[in-house]
């Protein structure tokens, strides 16, 4: 069976996060447990636990981002959730709007195209993911925003920048919108960069 590059990243990227998910749950509940027994105590117990718990919440996160897609619809209390516990630990807040469920593919846009709008929030603020039947706007608000043309230009087709390892969503974006029959956009400011699928 071929499988093409996309859909072979989308399952590494499952695979990862699949593997990842119940060694750091495990490890969060081992820190529990030396919390309730009283073992350890102290900054350096939080410390370990604030971490777990960041890690926990982004493992989750690029799980519906970087994973596989599928037909099945995300409810609007499992998205909250990721995007509630992502935001604890983060300089992003994430805010979504749908009452709905949502196709997973949308989900997955949606989060890829925080990603990308993370990359252009130096100074942290927050994204919000707004629906509207089937148009997606996904907002991203802060003190400064920072695009790179050449590589923002790229969600339009025109890949023309160098695709490091913490910008592959600019590169997986475009082929997971393709994929899915829709068409990007995005519109920038000094204090505000919208994308739209």
């Amino acid at each position: 069976m071929g499988v093409d590059s996309a859909n072979l990243a989308a399952l590494v990227g499952s695979r990862i996060c699949h593997d990842l998910i119940s060694p750091v749950g495990a490890i969060n509940n081992g820190l529990e447990l030396l919390g309730m027994s009283n073992s350890l105590e102290g900054p350096e117990l939080e410390l370990i636990s604030d971490s777990v718990n960041n890690a926990n919440a982004r493992i989750r996160f690029f799980r519906v981002a970087f994973g596989a897609a599928g037909e099945q619809d995300l409810g609007r209390a499992e998205v909250m959730s990721v995007l509630s516990d992502v935001s604890k630990g983060g300089r992003i807040k994430y805010n979504w709007s749908s009452e709905a469920p949502a196709p997973r593919r949308d989900v997955r846009m949606a989060f890829l195209a925080g990603l990308c709008l993370e990359s252009a929030l130096p100074y942290g603020g927050t994204v919000q993911i707004l629906r509207s039947g089937e148009t997606w706007s996904v907002i991203g608000e802060g003190r400064k925003v920072n695009i790179d043309e050449t590589l923002w230009a790229g969600l339009s087709g025109a890949q023309e920048a160098e695709i490091t390892p913490a910008l592959v969503q600019f590169a997986l974006l475009p082929e997971v919108a393709k994929e899915a029959g829709r068409s990007l956009s995005y519109d920038a400011g000094l204090e505000k960069a919208t994308i739209t699928f």
